[in-house]
């Protein structure tokens, strides 16, 4: 845990969560939950619907506050900082989002540099070089004036990531990089984290359910459910877990009212179930 002071020290985990809870209303979304992420490492969230994994991805970026626990981002306390601390320290973190987000009605280029426009005092030139170092990075040199409309679904996913990239932050979120998109082109998404890792050595969080994808990019791996993490281990350790609620994410296995309801279709319907590990 970090010692109070708020320091920063290079020895500091990148994030460190510490009993967080966050809810809406009256209701709790995640109880009590800790881990850390280390300066360097690609650590991947897993979890079904309703696991809480989207709720603490909007934690740790600051868009939920949490009801209890403490949020560290590089040895501050994130969660309790004055506003404009926390604003600054944002500057050092990229988002991608599930969808890209980029604005319909601005350029590619333009979206990849209104990151450095709204927070830099950078002249245009300058602003211009970078933008289009960060389109080179996810090979999409030569596509700064193409609208987001015009590019396909991969296209856009890598241009956000420029996006993200654009202010060389020291941890990047990424919100289900893969989804929506064919398994080449989602491979090619898992590409790029693996060099934008190697060659920058950035931290890197991902929330996804893609289990390919995880298995592939991750450093280490927590798995969510019902707002508890129920394993934070390496990849080699999650695929050998015999933890039950383990096991039945990743041998996709419904929950005993879904195999109920199945089982009582395929009776109607006249066709043998299939057998279940």
């Amino acid at each position: 845990m970090p010692s109070g002071k708020e320091s920063g020290a290079p020895n500091d985990p990148a994030i460190a969560v510490r009993n967080l809870r966050v809810q809406y209303g009256q209701r709790e979304i995640l109880h009590g939950i800790n881990f850390e992420a280390q300066a360097g490492e690609t650590l991947v969230i897993l979890g079904g619907s309703g696991s809480g994994k989207s709720t603490l991805l909007r934690t740790l970026v600051g868009l939920e506050k949490p009801s209890g626990g403490e949020l560290w981002i590089r040895g501050k306390n994130f969660a309790s900082m004055p506003e404009n601390e926390r604003k600054d320290l944002r500057k050092k973190m990229g988002m991608s989002f599930q969808g890209g987000a980029l604005f319909g009605s601005m350029t590619v280029g333009e979206n990849v540099a209104l990151p450095l426009r709204e927070h830099t005092p950078l002249d245009e030139s300058t602003i211009e070089i970078v933008m289009r170092l960060k389109l080179d990075q996810v090979g999409l040199s030569g596509f700064e004036d193409y609208m987001p409309a015009q590019l396909s679904g991969g296209m856009k996913k890598r241009a956000a990531i420029a996006r993200a990239l654009a202010m060389d932050p020291e941890i990047l979120f990424f919100d289900e990089p893969s989804a929506g998109l064919d398994p080449i082109i989602a491979a090619g998404i898992d590409e790029l984290i693996l060099k934008l890792k190697k060659a920058f050595r950035i931290t890197i969080l991902v929330v996804t359910h893609e289990l390919a994808s995880a298995f592939l990019i991750a450093d280490r791996m927590i798995l969510l459910d019902k707002g508890h993490i129920v394993a934070n281990e390496t990849p080699e350790s999650i695929q050998k877990s015999r933890e039950p609620r383990v096991r039945q994410f990743l041998d996709r296995i419904p929950e005993p009212e879904v195999a109920g309801e199945i089982d009582y279709l395929q009776m109607l319907t006249g066709e043998s179930p299939p057998l279940r590990r």
